[in-house]
């Protein structure tokens, strides 16, 4: 049971971390010791080494020794220098020996007399220095050998100096125990760091563990990808630096993840929250290739300072669907109240020609009212022979009455011809806001004395439409750049984008789109569609 506890027990981050440095720790610190003991050892071995050679030297060259070798008793003589030589430089031992090995000198008088324990042949057979490691009666010890010659050049002795490994061993160990304590300080110190840059990561991390934080990564991921609004994450830079799925779906041919915004009102938008420090901006319309978006952006903030910018984007469309919906019964509501106004003001007014018994008045006045009306859908049904174009123009003329704007369509106009190639809902789109444009420029300028004329043909190989107004027309500064999105001669904001997308429909439908002056004062559209 114990077993399986331990088995399921999990250490937090902040222990693997300082665990894990500690380790490191202590592994580079025994590597370290071991390397530093090995370059300690050969240091001394080269050091005591080259002391002993220099200590052999000085005595082989010493005078008094060399003369001394002519006595009857050399080691009379002999002992004292070579011990005093000893002690001066710390040596071992200093033995002088002669040709035979014979020892006239050592730390231990017994040995006097006595032959050398390690051989002398490369000294005595190749007139050469040597330095080694070799054991002998005082225990193994760094050697030196150097012959001794006299006046005459000859070879008369040896000169062996050597330290003791236990003095070497002696050494080392104080070198070592040096090492430990100054690795014993660097490992406190290691330990103390270890744990304030564990506390530092934890505290980045908000104090979760590695499995938290890759549920969060994985949840948020997920949340991100369900929701069905466009969202786009840029950096400072206004560089992409995330993008959900449905904003991969919607805006994969304008923004990628890694590159920069290029559409320039998205651009200007992330300026406005990174250098302007706005805090948000909300409801701002953009045209995207050829769709509208709506889009909110807000900062993305650390310890109050602005990273980076999130921006939603949704499609016009899927807002006015749901405008649309929630709408529907309020315009139902207003459409029934205004028209019960309206035909109570009609009835009344049969009424009163009734009670004044003006019989002809009341059945001149229904039949212009059901005339007028039966007049336009016979027109429209008669010249139109598409569906969305007809209803299209319908909507507009009831929406020029409830402006009181005078909207005439040329008697003459025909547009039984049109190819089932060419997008019709497309054309509806081009129709439908030329005209709200010229409605609105027209109402603007004259109120209830404004007029629209819309004319059209498809005689030929094109369909050609024409829209006129009595408005204030395009001033000559703008024409050049009256379709570029956000440019436009009406005041407010999410303003210039209506004949922005005109342009861009009439381009998929590979027309041409020209603007003149009015005949009626204002500004005359002129569109043309190839039938192929």
């Amino acid at each position: 049971m114990k077993l399986l506890r331990f088995k399921n027990m999990r250490i937090n981050l902040l222990t693997q971390m300082v665990l894990l440095i500690s380790v490191v720790i202590l592994i580079s610190m025994f590597v370290g010791n071991y390397l530093f003991t090995l370059i300690v050892d050969d240091i001394l071995d080269r050091y005591l080494g080259n002391q002993a050679m220099t200590v052999a030297k000085l005595a082989a060259m010493n005078e008094r020794i060399i003369e001394a070798f002519d006595d009857d008793d050399p080691s009379k003589v002999i002992q004292p220098i070579a011990e005093s030589i000893r002690i001066a430089t710390g040596s071992s031992y200093v033995v002088i020996g002669n040709r035979d090995g014979i020892r006239y000198s050592h730390y231990n008088p017994e040995y006097i007399g006595q032959k050398m324990g390690t051989s002398n042949a490369p000294v005595f057979y190749e007139n050469k220095s040597i330095i080694y490691r070799g054991s002998g009666i005082s225990g193994p010890a760094i050697k030196a050998k150097t012959p001794i010659y006299n006046k005459k050049g000859e070879l008369i002795g040896v000169s062996s100096v050597g330290y003791v490994m236990d003095e070497v061993e002696r050494r080392i160990g104080e070198y070592r125990d040096d090492i430990l304590r100054l690795l014993l300080l660097v490992f406190l110190c290691g330990i103390v760091g270890a744990y304030l840059i564990a506390r530092r990561v934890k505290k980045l991390i908000f104090g979760l563990e590695p499995e938290e934080i890759s549920f969060l990564f994985t949840e948020k991921e997920a949340i991100l990808e369900s929701i069905r609004d466009a969202i786009v994450a840029v950096d400072m830079e206004g560089r992409v630096i995330s993008m959900n799925k449905r904003a991969r779906e919607l805006l994969e041919d304008d923004v990628r993840v890694g590159a920069k915004i290029q559409n320039p009102r998205i651009a200007e938008t992330i300026q406005g929250i990174t250098h302007n420090r706005q805090e948000e901006i909300i409801h701002q319309k953009i045209l995207l290739g050829h769709e509208i978006f709506v889009i909110d952006s807000s900062p993305i903030l650390k310890e109050n300072q602005i990273k980076g910018v999130v921006i939603t984007f949704r499609t016009e469309s899927e807002i006015e669907q749901l405008n649309t919906e929630l709408m529907r019964i309020s315009s139902f509501s207003d459409n029934m109240r205004a028209q019960n106004h309206e035909y109570l003001n009609r009835l009344n007014t049969i009424y009163g020609l009734l009670v004044l018994k003006e019989y002809d008045k009341v059945i001149e006045l229904i039949s212009d009212e059901v005339k007028e009306r039966q007049d336009v859908i016979a027109f429209l049904m008669s010249s139109v022979s598409e569906p969305y174009i007809a209803a299209c123009l319908l909507g507009k003329i009831n929406r020029s009455k409830e402006l009181k704007v005078t909207l005439d369509i040329d008697p003459d106009s025909s547009l039984t011809e049109i190819p089932h190639t060419i997008n019709a809902k497309a054309l509806v789109s081009i129709l439908g806001n030329v005209i709200d444009n010229a409605l609105e420029a027209s109402l603007e300028l004259h109120g209830t004395a404004a007029a629209v004329c819309v004319s059209f043909t498809d005689v030929g190989r094109d369909l050609i439409f024409e829209i006129e107004d009595n408005g204030p027309g395009i001033p000559k500064d703008l024409e050049a750049k009256v379709f570029e999105s956000g440019v436009t001669t009406k005041p407010g904001d999410n303003r210039g984008l209506g004949l922005a997308i005109v342009k861009n429909a009439i381009e998929q439908l590979h027309g041409q789109i020209f603007l003149a002056k009015s005949q009626l004062g204002g500004a005359r559209f002129t569109i043309v569609i190839p039938k192929q």
